[in-house]
């Protein structure tokens, strides 16, 4: 016998000891060693244990009772099933007892069970057992009411817990619980109800119909028991909307019938306006006619409050402000009624986001009489709702912003015109004294004012002392106060400075007072408000000095949170903040301050807990454009500084270099060599192509340093120089990294150091270009450099010749170009990177003066080399920018004449269209050639190339925004061409006429472009592809465009995710297929995309979610597009992705299941098939986040198939390490 059998044989013997403390000693002994994981019993020790515990439920004592039925549950694991079956049959006898405190001791019994069943083999079994007992016990006749509500009890926990693993009884506990809901009993109907709604998740179709066929009988046939049964059908609707959608046309008018004729009955009306409310949630779709209706109802009834005069202002003031408790009368219940409706109404709003246009009418004036509403927790559900509705708007309407020109009635707009009726509803709700209401009004405000900024600026004055009352008043909790301070923090955001002047002193103490606080989260919340009064008390740019007791406030209040070493992190990175704006902003107000408060900043400097937000406040207080006098701490910072250059902390490094770079811009003065030197070490590492940005800001700091201390040139061109001239030659090169190493060059040489000349330089950029060798060469390429590289390297010799080079250089370098592009025996390699200089320079400057210019380059034309001539079209286009009145007509003609060389010359124009687009000087020269330029084009619309028409459209595009008024409807004209490719042209044309910023076509072009959208129902595939290209950079750029036009263009646009044109390909043996309408579908779905995106609110979301199913089951690419739908719609609308699951669900395990060959097509890369299941994988890790997600049966089926193959859970794992703590837990545990 081992040791802990003996020992456990002793407290047995305990256990059946006379005295009560024995026996309680000794299961408290045997609760200690079931917990042991190692502990393992024999046969005879498990039965004698079992049998001890079980006489024990009946003990005299009720500790001892209590603390034997919680030995039960560790008890479970540890014993043999037999003997758990055992068990739950004792206990379900007891519960029969007539005994009392034995039924409440084998009701806990039961319940301890089944909480230790949920990973336990033996769940079904004995979940089954414990059904079966508990079906028998309810359908005895004359069982006492008391054991009937804990039978139900434990079976809602058993079909919660295990519904799918008690099927086989599914049949029999419908038939218990049914007879159940007209019980005279109300608490047997309710429970009854609950069990029902557990039942449903997992019933089979034919017991779900027979369970809705004897509901809906009892509605046709209501008798005293109609509201259980209205009940039953709303608990029915919330667990399994997705299967009840189809019976909605018979149930709603029973159940709408039923709210109008409740006549006193409020109970019955609010079970109707519940299950109204349930399935507007769960069954959106097939409400849709319903929704009107039910809108006209839930106004009806949300202002039905018979036993209370509202129009009676003196009343409302004395009942509703003075009086602590609400007024109240036991016997109505019409505040249920109203809360119903609320939540009515909240549940349209989150359902249909597309009504928010007709809700601000209809709805929103209801909601806002109704804020004077006499029930805290119905006025808190109608602050709810109205929240509810302004979420919506942020999400539906974030990218809508009328300008004056194209003033449309949106949310946004409809929501303007009732601020004033919401800040005069809301105004009195104040003051309540309660403070959860008042924590309501705040939240409603700071919505408001989040989706429409500035919109509370004519009530500030209304507003603030409310704040101020709630900051100060004594007793307040930590939650008004929080609340207070994230709506005042909002207000100061979104409003200018000057209207908070008349109250500041005020405001300022009130929030002081919070930071002084003792709870973290409001002294966190109030520094954050302080950081904002900082630019309030003196704006941006002001220099008033009649703050300076403001101003020493503020700084007192920070510094004291400062120095204190003990605080919670987040308050002292909030503090750190706030001083360096303050100290940014305040400066020379707080002169003698600023010894006591930098040293501060070098100790946190010094903490790696908070030396990254340190670092933040120094570069704040750095650019400050008051010239804070930083010297007391620079000597001991900088060493710092290039330390954390070493760091792998990359949001470290980038701060640092911002900080070091506005350190050398304020503060060179200061600077000495010394300070520097390790510095300088630490930036060539910097300097490489895998972090580009990283690379940007280090080549700045040593421009700064190249201009201000010429001294440090010497290192700078030991090691910063190879670097640059390493990452030159990356082909990740380019915008405004690209930008500032040409800087970088340029400041080396107008450094003056005798070390590296304008010539030395250039040789150093150019001699891989014409000295290529093994380790500057990539490898299988005929050029010299990356074809990116010759880009790179051409922009920084033509910055160096234009900025850097005496007269004479500059000439030098330009005759070694043309003598290069002359020869005939130079390397494709040396002509690109001359052709590609030279536009370069003649883009800025003009070369005229070369008379062989001209034909040198319109001889690379010739080149077999198409790199070559792209260079020469480039080069063409930019020199004659430099002189726009000598070579565009030549190009116009050359384009007429010369066939051969149409798509060059075109590239050409493009080109110096493009280029002279931007400065007005530039447009008023180039609009005089705009009729020839639009008459030439518009002969090549027709061009059998596809790259001539690309590069035609975006020339008309672009003369549209030079001469609109003239050019647009010429455009206009070719839309009823008979040729598509014209049509084509046309589309095309408009994408790059629409641009994000407003521009002077605007108002015209929204007249005309439903016009150019009805391409998209053009019988060409090509036609409608480049038109719903230009509709996905049209509701990306200037949604608002196209918002009036939405319902005509989405049946079109939807209509292309459908359409499929396969045909196979002969190669050889062998038969490849292809779909002709697979660009078209991609585009579709990028186009929805991005409609999802800016358009949402003139969406339905139905037929929106009807075409993402096609999607989810289309190639990768468009999957992937779907993807991302999906965790977009998560967000915007998790109702509607909800009811729309399992559709979701399938096709999603569908690409899990699938094979390599099933996924990609002959030639496609693993990688890319590895990152659709990963996209798939994030899709789901989304879909966890929506709420109560974790009760749909079909998602933890789901997930139980995820979990259970060994590839898909390694994937789900690492999607939720990378979300850590973003998801529920429960709904991926193994073994949920």
């Amino acid at each position: 016998m081992s040791s802990s059998t003996y020992h456990i044989t002793t407290l047995l013997e305990k256990m059946g000891d006379t005295d009560k403390d024995f026996r309680y000693m000794a299961l408290t002994d045997l609760m200690g060693e079931l917990q042991k994981e190692s502990l393992s019993l024999d046969s005879d020790t498990e039965e004698k244990i079992c049998e001890r515990l079980l006489v024990l439920l009946a003990d005299k004592n009720g500790e001892v009772q209590n603390l034997a039925v919680k030995c039960l549950g560790p008890l479970v694991g540890k014993v043999k099933g037999n003997r758990v079956e055992n068990i739950v049959d004792v206990l379900g006898n007891n519960m029969l007892s007539q005994n009392e405190q034995l039924r409440g001791i084998s009701t806990m019994g039961l319940m301890m069970v089944i909480s230790e069943l949920h990973s336990s083999p033996l769940a079904a079994p004995v979940s089954r057992r414990i059904c079966s007992k508990l079906t028998a016990a309810l359908t005895f006749p004359k069982l006492e009411v008391q054991i009937q509500l804990e039978c139900l009890d434990i079976m809602s926990e058993v079909l919660h817990k295990f519904g799918s693993l008690v099927q086989s009884q599914h049949d029999k506990v419908q038939q218990a619980l049914l007879p159940l809901l007209s019980n005279n009993r109300v608490a047997v109907r309710k429970r009854s109800s609950v069990a029902i709604g557990y039942l449903v998740q997992n019933i089979s179709n034919a017991l779900f119909e027979d369970l809705i066929k004897h509901v809906m009988d009892h509605l046709i046939n209501p008798n005293k028991f109609l509201q259980s049964y209205i009940t039953c059908i709303n608990v029915i609707s919330r667990h399994a909307g997705h299967r009840f959608g189809d019976k909605l046309k018979v149930i709603v008018p029973k159940v709408a019938e039923f709210a109008h004729s409740a006549g006193d009955n409020d109970d019955l009306r609010e079970s109707a306006m519940q299950v109204l409310e349930s399935c507007v949630l769960w069954c959106p779709g097939e409400m849709q006619e319903f929704t009107s209706q039910i809108v006209d109802m839930s106004l009806e009834y949300i202002s039905y409050d018979p036993n209370y005069n509202y129009d009676s202002e003196e009343d409302f003031e004395d009942d509703y402000l003075d009086d602590d408790d609400d007024y109240s009368d036991d016997e109505d219940m019409s505040w249920k009624v109203r809360r119903s409706c609320a939540k009515c109404l909240s549940a349209i709003v989150q359902a249909r986001p597309e009504l928010l246009c007709d809700i601000y009418t209809r709805v929103s004036p209801v909601l806002i009489s109704r804020f004077k509403e006499r029930e805290k927790t119905v006025r808190m559900d109608i602050f709810n709702t109205y929240s509810s509705i302004l979420r919506q708007t942020a999400n539906s309407t974030h990218a809508l912003v009328p300008d004056d020109e194209m003033m449309d009635i949106t949310p946004l707009t409809q929501l303007a015109s009732q601020v004033e009726l919401i800040v005069s509803g809301i105004e009195k709700q104040l003051y309540d004294k309660n403070e959860k209401s008042r924590q309501s009004c705040f939240a409603l405000l700071g919505e408001l004012v989040t989706v429409l900024p500035g919109c509370l600026a004519p009530y500030i004055d209304t507003l603030l002392p409310a704040i101020h009352k709630s900051l100060s008043a004594k007793g307040a909790n930590c939650y008004i106060k929080i609340s207070s301070l994230v709506f005042l923090r909002t207000l100061l955001q979104h409003h200018k400075p000057e209207i908070f002047q008349s109250t500041l002193s005020e405001t300022l103490s009130c929030v002081i007072g919070a930071v002084q606080d003792t709870f973290y989260k409001v002294i966190s919340e109030a520094l954050l408000v302080s950081e904002q009064l900082v630019f309030v008390i003196r704006p941006p740019n002001s220099s008033n000095s009649n703050v300076s007791e403001l101003s020493i406030a503020i700084f007192n209040a920070t510094l004291y949170r400062l120095k204190e070493a003990d605080l919670d992190q987040e308050v002292k990175e909030r503090a750190i903040t706030c001083m360096g704006h303050l100290l940014a902003n305040m400066a020379d107000l707080l002169q003698s301050q600023l010894t006591i408060a930098l040293p501060l900043f070098l100790d946190r400097l010094r903490n790696e807990i908070t030396r990254l937000t340190t670092v933040k406040a120094l570069s704040v207080i750095a650019k400050s454009s008051l010239n804070v006098d930083l010297q007391l701490i620079l000597g001991d910072a900088f060493p710092l500084l290039g330390t954390f250059l070493r760091k792998t902390n990359r949001a470290l490094k980038l701060s640092t270099l911002e900080l070091l770079e506005n350190i050398l811009i304020k503060y060179s003065s200061c600077i000495t060599l010394g300070m520097v030197t390790d510095l300088l070490s630490e930036l060539p590492r910097l300097i490489s192509e895998s972090d580009t940005h990283v690379s940007q800001l280090a080549l700045i700091i040593v421009c700064r340093l190249s201009e201000t201390m010429p001294q440090s040139m010497d290192k700078i061109l030991e090691g910063v120089l190879p670097a640059a001239l390493t990452l030159i030659r990356s082909p990740l090169l380019q915008g405004s990294v690209l930008n500032t190493m040409t800087v970088f060059f340029c400041s080396l040489v107008r450094s003056g150091n005798p070390s590296l000349t304008f010539v030395e330089l250039v040789q150093h950029l150019t001699n891989p270009v014409y000295n290529p060798s093994p380790a500057t060469q990539p490898a299988n390429s005929p050029l010299s450099v990356h074809k990116q590289a010759f880009y790179s390297t051409s922009s920084c010799v033509s910055a160096l010749a234009l900025n850097c080079a005496t007269e004479t250089e500059y000439q030098a370098v330009i005759t070694q170009l043309l003598d290069n592009l002359r020869g005939t025996d130079m390397s494709c390699s040396v002509r690109l990177f001359g052709l590609l200089t030279l536009g370069g320079i003649g883009k800025h400057r003009d070369l005229s003066e070369h008379a062989d210019l001209q034909d040198v380059i319109m001889t690379s034309f010739n080149s077999p080399t198409e790199e070559v001539k792209s260079a020469a079209s480039y080069a063409l286009g930019n020199v004659s920018v430099g002189n726009l009145n000598l070579y565009l007509p030549m190009i116009l003609s050359e384009i007429k004449n010369n066939p051969k060389r149409q798509y060059l010359l075109l590239h050409s124009l493009k080109e110096i269209i493009t280029s002279m687009s931007d400065e007005e000087d530039n447009v008023n020269l180039l609009k005089t050639y705009v009729p020839d330029m639009w008459n030439l084009l518009v002969q090549y619309m027709e061009s059998s190339e596809e790259g001539s028409r690309k590069i035609v459209a975006a020339c008309l595009g672009k003369l549209m925004l030079i001469d609109h008024e003239t050019c647009l409807p010429k455009l206009l004209s070719f839309i009823t061409s008979p040729n598509p490719h014209v049509r084509s042209t046309v589309v095309t044309a408009v994408k790059y006429t629409v641009k994000e910023e407003p521009q002077t076509i605007d108002p015209m072009l929204r007249q005309y472009i439903g016009q150019f959208f009805s391409l998209l129902k053009d019988e060409d595939v090509h036609v409608r592809r480049m038109a719903l290209v230009t509709l996905n950079s049209t509701a990306h750029n200037k949604p608002l465009l196209i918002r009036d036009h939405m319902d005509s263009i989405l049946p079109d646009l939807y209509k292309e995710t459908t359409i499929k044109l396969k045909r196979e390909v002969e190669m050889g043996p062998f038969k490849y297929p292809v779909d002709d309408a697979l660009d078209n579908r991609k585009a579709a779905f990028e186009c929805m995309y991005t409609v999802l995106q800016h358009c949402m609110d003139r969406v339905n979301i139905f037929q929106f979610l009807d075409h993402i199913e096609i999607g989810l089951k289309d190639v990768p690419d468009i999957k992937m597009l779907t993807y991302l739908m999906v965790l977009r719609l998560v967000h915007i609308n998790p109702t509607a992705i909800t009811l729309k699951l399992e559709s979701i669900l399938d096709p999603l395990r569908d690409t899990f299941q699938s094979k390599l060959k099933d996924i990609c097509p002959i030639g496609q890369e693993m990688e890319k098939v590895v990152e659709l299941k990963r996209s798939a994988m994030r899709a789901v890790v989304a879909l966890s986040k929506i709420s109560d997600i974790e009760k749909h049966p079909t998602f933890i089926d789901f997930m139980k198939k995820m979990r259970a193959n060994k590839e898909t859970d390694q994937l789900l794992e690492q999607e939720l390490l990378a979300n850590q703590g973003g998801y529920d837990d429960m709904v991926f545990s193994a073994d949920h």
